[in-house]
């Protein structure tokens, strides 16, 4: 038996966008971003990770795009959530887990992914060898598109993240960056978020944030002298 490809909203005439994520099919999971298990994480410096799960909160919200988050023992050594996520990302939703390592095998993480309708899961967390690619890969199987953020997400070392890269793109989960993502789901300039988009982008790339720094001075100086 076959089935029909699922036709995305954000297909072009063109066929531009067929092979991409389609914002209102999207939603987010992040996973385990937690003080303890960051001060294991050793693949990525810890001020990136926590910047690039920053961004995608603050896009979340700015996209309408909804985020579920959990944690695995949050009273214990694991530490808390990281703050910076539902301060950006005030409408995501929280599932208390009850000691499962994996949060697809809580019921009401689960339900609440299935909730939302939406079939592209966007995942990143701590530990990327565990947190997310336990769930990753029991979503992908059990019919989802899901994409892993790799540098949203840490692992204690290069073996260890190395590895589970292999092992997701084996099981079918779809690498991806945190940079792509925010350019994946914008799609376009000419969209009233333009501004605040480009903000975004100079958080992912402090770099590129000079570059919009020096433009926008350039202008005022053009401005002045005219």
């Amino acid at each position: 038996m076959t089935t029909s490809p699922r036709v995305k909203s954000s297909v072009l005439p063109t066929g531009g966008g067929q092979a991409l994520m389609d914002p209102s099919d999207t939603v987010i999971l992040l996973l385990d971003h937690q003080s303890g298990l960051f001060q294991t994480v050793k693949d990525i410096p810890v001020a990136d990770l926590r910047r690039n799960v920053e961004m995608i909160a603050r896009l979340a919200t700015l996209l309408d795009v909804p985020v579920i988050t959990t944690a695995s023992e949050p009273g214990g050594t694991n530490g808390p959530l990281m703050p910076e996520i539902h301060a950006n990302a005030p409408h995501a939703v929280y599932v208390a887990r009850k000691g499962e390592v994996n949060a697809w095998d809580n019921e009401d993480f689960v339900n609440q992914v299935r909730s939302t309708g939406r079939r592209t899961l966007i995942m990143a967390g701590v530990w990327t060898s565990v947190c997310v690619a336990f769930p990753a890969l029991d979503a992908q199987a059990a019919g989802y598109d899901v994409y892993a953020v790799m540098d949203a997400s840490g692992d204690p070392s290069e073996m260890a993240s190395r590895t589970t890269l292999a092992r997701l793109v084996q099981g079918g989960v779809k690498p991806t960056t945190t940079n792509a993502v925010l350019s994946e789901l914008h799609r376009t300039w000419a969209r009233p978020e333009a501004g605040e988009l480009a903000g975004l982008y100079g958080l992912v790339s402090p770099n590129y944030g000079a570059v919009i720094e020096s433009y926008v001075r350039a202008q005022e100086s053009a401005r002045a002298a005219g």
